[in-house]
């Protein structure tokens, strides 16, 4: 198992064994004796795994047409299990090229079921797939204990249940649900603290980073889905309260996993987005914009209570998309040309001064409070 070390250390400090500066001078020093791989490792890993895994894709999509179904068959349970047999020889001289290796095969996972619906012609329920290739994510994680395979899994989980929701609903506009649960999950997984983390302190790292990346599309797409009509009015009773169930239900159970008892800023941001569905609902007019500015200034708030100053970046980033986007919608087609740049400049110069000022106060708060 990777690093298990870190899951012995863990379990002695919970216990009392180890103080915490004697557990934090460990993991220096394991870090330093190379422990740990470097940022610019890694990077190369990643673009590696990736470039693998699409020229592998290339060579049997260009062979494909040759290939009889059998064939086809072969070479795509070829592939899969290569990459983890691959990463299983190299568990004992490189952690980091196994755990890209292993999950390059879980990747390919996902293509060789799609494919394998295409040699034999299977028209089942689509979403079938995905459910299929997130079970094979978490049996990864299950055996591996990595955090790609988490991650991986943490993706694909969501992608299954919201295709599942598409497909059942995709004659009776019902995405107010969906967009909810989005936006709750994403606030799930920014609240997955490394600090928390001990042994899986890098699964919850990659959480808080797939958090932060969706939290505007998903805030968005809120917004969008609301405004474009997509009412769930025209769903049944039944199959309305299944949905709203999942989309409130599975982000409180990810921050429980997540945080323990401490689910408030989860559930806060989940009530914010269904008032957020109603008050947008059709709306035109500064109110979308207004609901945005509040969420921004919640994840902000957020970040000052728990002394994260990721949390407030990323407010602070939303609150200034906001205003801009508002600026080039609403206010600047009411302007003339030249007005209209002397009104931007403004903002961004004044605007972008203010806003990074009352940034920097909020982050020289929390490290004094920390």
């Amino acid at each position: 198992m990777p690093h298990s070390w870190e899951a012995s250390l863990h379990r002695w400090a919970e216990a009392g064994l180890v103080d915490p500066q004697t557990a934090a001078r460990i993991r220096e020093w394991e870090g330093r004796r190379g422990g740990g791989l470097g940022w610019p490792v890694w990077l190369a890993l990643g673009l590696g795994g990736l470039m693998l895994v699409a020229g592998v894709l290339l060579f049997v999509a260009a062979q494909w047409e040759a290939l009889s179904p059998s064939q086809r068959f072969a070479i795509v349970l070829a592939a899969v299990a290569a990459f983890h047999l691959a990463g299983a020889y190299a568990a004992e001289r490189s952690e980091g090229l196994a755990l890209t290796l292993h999950a390059c095969g879980t990747v390919a996972l996902g293509g060789g079921i799609f494919l394998a619906g295409q040699i034999f012609h299977l028209q089942e329920h689509w979403p079938g797939g995905l459910m299929l290739w997130a079970f094979g994510a978490w049996a990864g994680w299950g055996l591996r204990r990595d955090w790609a395979q988490a991650l991986l899994a943490a993706l694909l989980t969501p992608a299954w249940l919201g295709a599942e929701w598409i497909a059942s609903t995709s004659d009776r506009r019902g995405a107010a649900p969906l967009a909810v649960g989005l936006l709750g999950l994403t606030l799930a997984y920014l609240g997955a603290e490394p600090s928390r983390g001990g042994e899986h302190s890098g699964v919850r790292r990659g959480l808080v980073w797939i958090g932060a990346l969706g939290l505007m599309p998903a805030a968005l797409y809120l917004v969008l889905s609301a405004q474009g009509g997509t009412a769930q009015a025209s769903l049944s009773t039944a199959r309305a309260l299944a949905g709203w169930a999942v989309a409130l239900g599975i982000p409180l159970a990810a921050g429980v996993v997540l945080r323990g008892r401490d689910v408030a800023p989860i559930a806060a941001g989940l009530g914010w987005a269904v008032v957020g569905a109603t008050l947008t609902a059709g709306a035109d007019g500064v109110v979308p914009y207004l609901w945005s500015v509040f969420l921004a200034g919640g994840i902000i708030a957020w970040g000052v209570k728990e002394r994260r100053g990721e949390l407030i970046n990323l407010g602070t980033a939303g609150f200034a998309l906001t205003v801009t986007v508002f600026y080039f919608s609403d206010v600047m087609d009411r302007l003339g040309r030249s007005a209209s740049l002397i009104g931007l400049g403004l903002l961004f110069l004044g605007g972008g001064y203010l806003l990074e000022r009352a940034r920097r106060s909020l982050l020289a708060r929390v490290q004094e409070a920390s």
